[in-house]
């Protein structure tokens, strides 16, 4: 598979993917207890890396990483010469601030997060295709109320403002928002992300990844009560 490219196919497609650095204690740290905090940092590198593969082998538009805490972190510039995508700082702010701002540069785009393997490209063709129909929003609801997916014809901060990131309210949040914007919208497949310890199990058995790191013995004593 070529990775370091992707035929755009129309004038606005943009196809922007969030993530930060791997670092030990600053990412996954829910999955810490079963993972250690390596682990769980050496998983969520493996789950940014598998995103873009998907991004790109969607082929719908340039590939953009917009990066948590800016663009300088060793890793990215690996990811950047490995991948040959543009990376992006995400800026200051909630995640709905930083949201607001990446696709407001992009009336067209396609957001999606990086811990969520189960995404296909097919998900990302058909959230083009809802947006190129007509719709002005498209959503991938996820299990746990969220979403790993988001695309916009048009863009308002009204979207974005007050929402309870985190929560188990996002998903309901926004479609009360697009509803009083008027909008139009369309909803895709629901999906999972990989978020708490039986998230790992799921993600061993499912074999989206070609590995997921088992807990150490070290590990395992610490998640003993």
């Amino acid at each position: 598979m070529n990775l370091r490219g992707a035929t755009r196919t129309g004038p606005d497609a943009a196809l922007i993917v969030f993530a930060r650095a791997p670092v030990p204690g600053r990412v996954k740290t829910r999955l810490a207890p079963l993972l250690g905090e390596r682990g769980a940092a050496r998983l969520y590198a493996q789950m940014v890396e598998r995103t873009l593969r998907t991004a790109l082998a969607a082929r719908i538009g340039r590939v953009e990483l917009y990066c948590s805490a800016g663009i300088n972190s060793p890793y990215f510039r690996k990811i950047k010469k490995r991948f040959g995508i543009r990376l992006r700082p995400q800026g200051r702010g909630n995640l709905g601030d930083r949201m607001y701002r990446a696709l407001r540069r992009h009336p067209g785009a396609v957001l999606i997060g990086s811990d969520c393997p189960a995404l296909r490209p097919s998900d990302l063709r058909a959230a083009l295709r809802a947006l190129r129909a007509g719709a002005d929003a498209v959503l991938s609801p996820a299990e746990d109320g969220g979403y790993p997916l988001i695309g916009l014809r048009r863009v308002s901060r009204r979207l974005f403002d007050g929402i309870s990131w985190g929560s188990a309210r996002v998903l309901e949040q926004t479609r009360r928002r697009l509803a009083r914007l008027g909008w139009r919208w369309t909803e895709l497949r629901t999906l999972w992300d990989v978020d708490r310890p039986e998230d790992v199990a799921r993600l061993r058995r499912s074999g989206l990844l070609s590995r997921a790191r088992r807990p150490s013995a070290t590990s395992r004593k610490r998640a003993l009560p």
